[in-house]
């Protein structure tokens, strides 16, 4: 038995189906109460992120995104969270083959921010490259102490420019050029101290502290929340005053919403507010 969602699983529940009738080989997908897990599952080749594996990881995160779930977990299996893009899709490949590999990795890149739900990477080893950008363009991270992350492009034949964009939106220029022109990889307390994940923990404390921050943030309205973090990334890269008009009437249409009318009321008449929305 493998666990795969279906498009409209129950909230408190796990959804199991056999392995053949899963749309997926290289992730899994699991639920388990209100949080889908969909996890990298190709250890052994390194989860490296080959056309097959975006594909199926990017159509796994939108899917994920049209469900009620309210959190979603990025994880991995193996000795390696991922090392980044499969070069035998790019060896003796054409320009247009190229392009599309790397088209399709922005796409995924982009559901995972595209999707209502905050995702959660937790990260229990090395990341390198797009396995590190993959980190990056999740919402919150977590990782192992023993974990470690890379853009090894520097020190090799092709630098890492579009893991590049991901991580400089995360820590400061020099950092990222750090990172991308040395190819040194950092371990999971400096990630931490960069900002390139929230939290570096013990190894054994890795799935509770998960659970914990995803506990804490799917607290209050799925549906503000959803409208928070597509506001967000839709001002982060304006200048303060175009960020100013996306977050104004972002907060003026949800303060219209029933969930935030029911907090209000709720605050006024001193009880506990009792959402109901969805993603």
């Amino acid at each position: 038995m493998t666990t795969t969602q279906a498009p409209s699983g129950t909230p408190g529940t796990t959804d199991t189906t056999d392995a053949g009738s899963s749309p997926y080989r290289f992730v899994r997908v699991e639920r388990d109460g209100a949080t889908i897990t969909i996890t990298l599952a190709r250890p052994e080749k390194r989860n490296a992120l080959s056309m097959e594996v975006m594909t199926e990881l990017r159509d796994a995160i939108r899917e994920a995104g049209r469900t009620d779930a309210l959190a979603v977990v990025l994880a991995a299996e193996g000795k390696v969270f991922s090392a980044g893009h499969n070069f035998g899709d790019m060896a003796g490949a054409d320009l247009a083959t190229t392009r599309a590999l790397f088209v399709l990795c922005t796409e995924m890149m982009d559901a995972i921010q595209q999707i209502p739900q905050p995702v959660v990477a937790k990260v229990h080893a090395l990341a390198t490259a797009a396995g590190c950008q993959l980190i990056a363009s999740c919402d919150l991270a977590i990782a192992a102490r023993s974990a470690g992350f890379a853009l090894p492009g520097g020190k090799g034949g092709l630098f890492c420019t579009t893991p590049l964009v991901a991580v400089s939106r995360n820590i400061s220029r020099k950092r990222a050029l750090e990172l991308a022109l040395t190819g040194d990889p950092i371990d999971a307390e400096t990630a931490a101290d960069w900002g390139l994940i929230n939290a570096a923990v013990p190894d054994d404390e890795l799935d509770s502290a998960v659970d914990d921050l995803v506990a804490r943030v799917t607290r209050g309205s799925a549906y503000g929340r959803s409208m928070g973090k597509q506001a967000f990334y839709a001002q982060i890269g304006l200048d303060q005053r175009q960020a100013y008009d996306i977050a104004i009437e972002s907060m003026a249409a949800g303060a219209l919403t029933a969930d935030a009318q029911e907090g209000f009321a709720a605050f006024l008449e001193k009880r506990h507010p009792e959402f109901t929305s969805k993603p």
